[in-house]
């Protein structure tokens, strides 16, 4: 494993003088990896698009969307049993108000039992247990540090407008940070900045 610090520039041509910058202080180019990281969600990790099988938020939505699909059909199929037999009307009543029912159930189902963590109040909700650190959009310079060398990459990178500096430790591989992982929350190594 190989000690990486990476830093976030706006263009690709920062992350170019940055480079430069870093070369003069006596890093190779087979030191520096720049790359383009998308927004969250944007990862293409599956056939469809997307970073994750499904979003955390929506956990156990399916099943209040069965619950409340049942319950409310049930019940909108008797209330339009009752008014088609008070007016001697066709089944098709029957039929339209358990549809609705059962959508409108569907529907309220889902978003109670979505929402049920927010209800219960912010001493059991922890966001950021969900939704860990992300790094934003940007180009990403990444540079391989030899023992000792640290704190000058990380001066060079602050000096040329790198922004959200982390660290890591990670594989480099013919001049490329090989397991990055977009995913992975970053281990910031100065507060990080807000996102523009």
């Amino acid at each position: 494993m190989s000690l990486i610090v990476a830093a976030r520039f706006q263009t690709f041509d920062q992350a170019t003088v940055a480079a430069q910058k870093l070369f003069a202080e006596g890093f190779t180019e087979d030191d520096v990896h720049t790359f383009y990281i998308n927004s969250a969600g944007e990862h293409g990790r599956y056939p469809l698009g997307g970073d994750r099988v499904a979003d955390p938020d929506a956990k156990g939505g399916h099943l209040g969307a069965v619950a409340g699909a049942s319950a409310l059909g049930l019940l909108f199929a008797l209330v339009g049993g009752l008014i088609a037999a008070q007016i001697a009307a066709s089944i098709f009543i029957v039929i339209a108000a358990a549809g609705v029912g059962a959508y409108l159930g569907a529907l309220a189902g889902a978003l109670w039992i979505v929402g049920r963590d927010k209800r219960r109040g912010k001493s059991t909700f922890h966001p950021q247990a969900m939704h860990p650190a992300i790094r934003p959009a940007g180009v990403m310079l990444a540079l391989h540090v030899p023992v000792g060398k640290e704190a000058l990459a990380r001066q060079v990178l602050r000096e040329s407008g790198g922004r959200d500096i982390e660290r890591a430790q990670g594989r480099w591989l013919n001049g490329k940070w090989e397991d990055f992982d977009p995913l992975t929350p970053p281990q910031h190594v100065e507060a990080p900045t807000s996102v523009t």
